[in-house]
């Protein structure tokens, strides 16, 4: 859990007003590798990471299922837990141009909207196919769209700043023995450092 990450969830609640935003670890994304460190560390680091950060909370629910992150489940659970609420999905330019790749996506629209966060150089969405019928049927230029509905909306937001932070970078450094200091939050970095971890290659 890095810089950038925890930055975009800030900007993010802060842009549209969100009474929380959720971050989640996955253990086994199923369209990327599989994560270095085990799911209990990855949940440790992301909790001291958000330790005293008013609206972002750290939420372990995909880590108690088996097989591959299905996000369509996830969002299930939680409306299952917030049936009244309006529920959004944060992802990026390059994770919505692949959502007809994602498992049982047609669901996902149903269950929350799509919050997506615009940055230079992203992707260019697709012009035709099933990705860009999503767009023409539910894509809303007025944010305020997300509260009059539980679900079923695309809104993008324009503006967010894009930090140059990658965990590809940050396990590189660390391999190299180079400091990963500003790059993660400092509690993070600190358990980073004390337990010797992402500092050996795959």
């Amino acid at each position: 859990m890095h810089c950038a990450h925890l930055r975009l969830a800030l900007e993010l609640r802060t842009a549209l007003h969100l009474d929380s935003v959720r971050l989640m670890p996955a253990p086994s994304p199923r369209l990327r590798g599989t994560p270095e460190a085990g799911a209990d560390v990855r949940m440790r680091l992301l909790e001291a990471a958000l330790a005293d950060v008013p609206g972002l909370e750290a939420d372990g629910r995909e880590l108690s299922r088996p097989g591959p992150t299905i996000t369509a489940d996830t969002l299930q659970s939680m409306r299952e837990e917030f049936p009244d609420a309006s529920l959004c999905l944060i992802l990026g330019m390059d994770a919505l141009s692949r959502l007809d790749a994602w498992i049982d996506f047609k669901r996902i629209p149903t269950l929350a909207h799509l919050i997506v966060a615009e940055r230079p150089g992203a992707p260019s969405l697709p012009r035709d196919g099933t990705v860009a019928d999503i767009l023409h049927a539910r894509r809303r230029d007025d944010p305020a769209a997300i509260r009059t509905a539980r679900a079923g909306f695309v809104f993008f937001v324009p503006g967010i700043p894009a930090l140059d932070i990658s965990a590809t970078r940050i396990r590189s450094l660390r391999t190299r023995g180079a400091s990963i200091r500003y790059l993660v939050p400092d509690r993070v970095h600190d358990i980073i450092i004390e337990e010797d971890l992402y500092a050996h290659p795959c």
